[in-house]
């Protein structure tokens, strides 16, 4: 039986590959299918949604199920995976997550604390403008679950989000038709440029956290020298002070007030 949604029709098209086996799940279980397959795109990110959301939108330009179908089915399953997400977040909970944390190298409670700060700050628009960021669309479910953001929010943001990237490359899908494979190629820049600018602010993070805790030689001799100066300071000042207890600050020998009042007292 010939395939309804010719994936191969591009020179670059694997009918065996990832457009195949999306085809064959939109072509065998219509919508439902085309939610499956974006539910398991969010369980696991190296199935690209740029290929199986432009796919699922041609499918719907050759009538295989009708766009709003494929707009509802995909948000859906976008939905579903990500509430698997965040329960797995949940399941992992604060103290798993510090003890996790307090495993890794250069990294500080700290630096978890702050996290956690600007998420109670920006968590919501954190979730919702995620959901149409490549990488992230999947890994912002987890702080959400380990922050306890209350579920029917969670919910609300995530289909908001997903609604509009799934409209997005949808709709150029079933527009593009046959050339459905440019909205990956589009969508493919993105994500390197994402993922080029995660690495960057990485690199840099942990080039700040190996390089700002050593002191460079000059100030740690100034360091060593002041100290030393102040401890010979001390020492000479309490020196002087043993030599003879009775003298007087300014250099004088102190008085005896004892021997004084009993010659005053022998001549009266």
């Amino acid at each position: 039986m010939q395939s309804v949604i010719p994936v191969a029709s591009a020179e670059t098209a694997d009918p065996g590959g990832l457009a195949g086996w999306a085809a064959g799940l939109v072509e065998s279980l219509g919508g439902p299918g085309a939610g499956l397959a974006v539910a398991l795109e969010n369980l696991f990110p190296p199935l690209p949604s740029e290929v199986i959301l432009p796919l699922t939108g041609f499918a719907a330009g050759q009538g295989v199920l009708s766009l709003a179908s494929a707009l509802f089915w995909t948000t859906l399953g976008s939905v579903v995976g990500a509430t698997a997400l965040y329960g797995l977040g949940m399941l992992l909970g604060r103290r798993r997550m510090y003890a996790l944390w307090a495993r890794l190298p250069l990294l500080k409670p700290a630096d978890l604390e702050r996290t956690e700060e600007w998420f109670a700050k920006h968590g919501t628009k954190a979730v919702f403008l995620g959901r149409m960021v490549p990488i992230f669309r999947s890994l912002i479910s987890v702080p959400a679950g380990v922050e306890r953001m209350p579920l029917t929010v969670f919910v609300g943001l995530t289909a908001c989000g997903s609604l509009i990237w799934n409209s997005v490359l949808v709709l150029a899908g079933y527009w593009l038709g046959d050339r459905w494979e440019l909205v990956g190629d589009y969508v493919g820049v993105f994500s390197k440029v994402v993922l080029v600018l995660v690495a960057v602010a990485c690199a840099a993070f942990v080039a700040k956290r190996l390089f700002s805790g050593k002191p460079s030689g000059r100030s740690s001799r100034k360091s060593s020298g002041g100290a030393s100066g102040s401890s010979g300071g001390s020492s000479g000042f309490s020196g002087e002070s043993s030599r003879d207890p009775g003298r007087a600050p300014g250099g004088g020998a102190g008085r005896r007030p004892g021997r004084r009042s009993a010659r005053h007292r022998g001549r009266s």
